[in-house]
C-alpha cells in the first residue's frame, strides 16, 4: 500500500544545533502533521529517507518507535542542501488510508504528432484528487498521429479509476502546431542574388 516504510523516532531537541547534530547522524529532521492533530517532531533514517524521496507524492508508513500502530504520511514539503542535494527537513501529512487528498502530478507526452509539427505541453503538471493509497506517479498523454491544431484537454485525460482532475476541463493540457522554418538570412539571399549572373 506504501512506496516505502520507515522506521522512525520522536525527538525532543530543537533548534539548528539540534538539527545539525540530527543531521551529523546521518537522521533527517521532520515534522508530522494534520487531522487535528498537534505537530509530532521526528528522525528520519537519511539514506532510506532519501531512496524513499525520490518518488513524488510518495506515501510512507511510519513506525514511530514507542508505537504499536503505523502511521501513514504523505510527503509535503523537502528541504535540501543547495549544494550537496542533502536531505535538511521533511515536511509530512498525516493520512489515513480511504481519504482523498489533492496533488499535483506530472504530465508525460507520450507517441509521435504528425511531421512538421512541434508538440507545446502548456503544462507541466496537473492538479488532481485522488485516493491516497493510489496517487498515480504521472499522467499519460498521447499525441500518436495528431495533427497541427489539435489539443488534448482537461476533459481528454485518460485518468484512473477515483482519480478526477481539479479545475477547469477546458484547459489545454497539450496542443499541436506547425513546426516553424527559419526564415533563410537576409545577407545570404543578398550574396546569392549578387553572385547570379546577369540575363543577356
Amino acid at each position: 500500500m506504501a512506496d516505502a516504510t520507515l522506521s522512525v523516532q520522536v525527538r525532543d531537541e530543537f533548534g539548528k544545533g539540534a538539527a545539525r547534530r540530527t543531521r551529523r547522524a546521518h537522521l533527517v529532521p521532520a515534522v508530522l502533521y494534520g487531522h487535528g492533530m498537534d505537530p509530532l517532531h521526528l528522525t528520519l533514517p537519511g539514506h532510506e529517507a532519501m531512496l524513499a524521496l525520490r518518488t513524488d507524492n510518495a506515501l510512507l508508513e511510519l513506525n514511530v518507535v514507542g508505537e504499536s500502530t503505523p502511521r501513514l504520511a504523505l510527503v509535503k514539503q523537502i528541504q535540501r542542501d543547495p549544494i550537496r542535494g542533502d536531505l535538511i527537513h521533511v515536511d509530512l501529512l498525516a493520512v489515513r488510508a480511504g481519504e482523498k487528498v489533492v496533488v499535483e502530478v506530472a504530465v508525460l507526452v507520450t507517441g509521435d504528432a504528425a511531421p512538421g509539427t512541434t508538440v507545446v505541453l502548456d503544462r507541466n503538471t496537473i492538479t488532481l484528487e485522488a485516493p491516497v493509497t493510489h496517487i498515480p506517479e504521472d499522467i499519460e498523454v498521447s499525441v500518436e498521429g495528431l495533427e497541427a491544431g489539435a489539443q488534448v484537454s482537461a476533459k481528454d485525460l485518460a485518468l484512473p479509476q477515483g482519480v478526477t482532475f481539479v479545475g477547469d476541463l477546458d484547459e489545454t493540457i497539450v496542443s499541436v502546431s506547425h513546426e516553424e522554418v527559419e526564415a533563410e538570412p537576409a545577407e545570404a539571399t543578398e550574396e546569392a542574388t549578387a553572385e547570379a549572373p546577369a540575363a543577356e
